[in-house]
């Protein structure tokens, strides 16, 4: 028997649709986007991509507009905007600076300071032979990224912490290499993350078993962790809680409370 979306509830649709929706108004769906899924079109299946997915949730009710994207291998909360009026308004909204992000990460490492802020300007490494990678360069775009130290531990006698971050802008793989820079590449990490010839041998299929031992986790453990703004006369705090992975990989997914993300926005 064939799906009929229309016949279904928004509960069943996002079943199907395979997504987690975590607020929806007249204007926007707000998701939980999964590790390793892309946001952008795909030409395989139906669900290879966080819009195709949101295609069937809408059922041809309206069609899903992103207001912003994520990394594939960034988790976390995604905006959809349900028409061009919508999206014109959210994203003049992002643009500027009406949007507050918060991101959760685990890093390797523990920083010498318990807060503070990165300025570094990033452009194209040109010295890389991955093609997509960016660097900290002096004629670069600007870029600040703040961050607040949540936990410090050690696993397999390997010193680990988790951060709090907020993006003051937002350049392409901003976080992930502030962090590098900073000398704390995110864990999983597999540009970024000391040896970007990992993921030249990830895209290839020639990943070897030591390449994953030495990524601990099979995504990078960045997670858009919570949006916060205000629209149409309303204010918005949208959590996405931790992914389950990070605990079974012993990585607590405790230590961060929606209370210790600041903002001004309810909950």
């Amino acid at each position: 028997m064939m799906f009929d979306p229309l016949s279904r509830s928004p509960a069943d649709r996002a079943r199907h649709a395979r997504i987690r929706v975590l607020c929806e108004t007249t204007d926007f769906v707000a998701v939980d986007k999964p590790a390793g899924l892309v946001c952008h079109p795909t030409k395989t299946d139906e669900w290879s991509s966080l819009i195709s997915r949101m295609r069937l949730y809408a059922a041809g009710d309206w069609e899903p507009r992103l207001i912003h994207r994520l990394d594939r291998e960034t988790s976390g909360v995604v905006l959809i905007a349900k028409s061009s009026a919508a999206a014109g308004t959210l994203g003049k909204l992002l643009e500027s600076g009406g949007v507050r992000k918060h991101y959760v990460a685990w890093v390797h490492g523990h920083p010498g300071v318990d807060s503070g802020e990165i300025d570094a300007a990033l452009g194209r490494d040109e010295a890389s032979p991955v093609a997509i990678k960016d660097c900290v360069r002096p004629d670069g775009q600007s870029a600040k990224t703040r961050f607040q130290v949540v936990r410090r531990m050690e696993r397999h006698g390997q010193p680990f912490s988790c951060l709090q971050l907020q993006p003051e802008t937002g350049r392409k793989h901003q976080l992930r290499i502030h962090l590098a820079h900073l000398g704390h590449p995110i864990v999983g990490d597999k540009i970024y993350g000391g040896d970007a010839r990992i993921y030249l041998r990830l895209v290839e299929g020639r990943m070897t078993d030591a390449d994953s031992r030495r990524m601990i986790a099979t995504h990078q453990m960045l997670h858009a962790r919570q949006l916060a703004f205000e629209c149409a006369g309303a204010s918005f705090q949208i959590v996405a809680e931790h992914p389950v992975e990070w605990a079974n990989l012993g990585f607590p997914t405790w230590g961060v409370s929606s209370s210790q993300l600041r903002s001004s926005g309810r909950q």
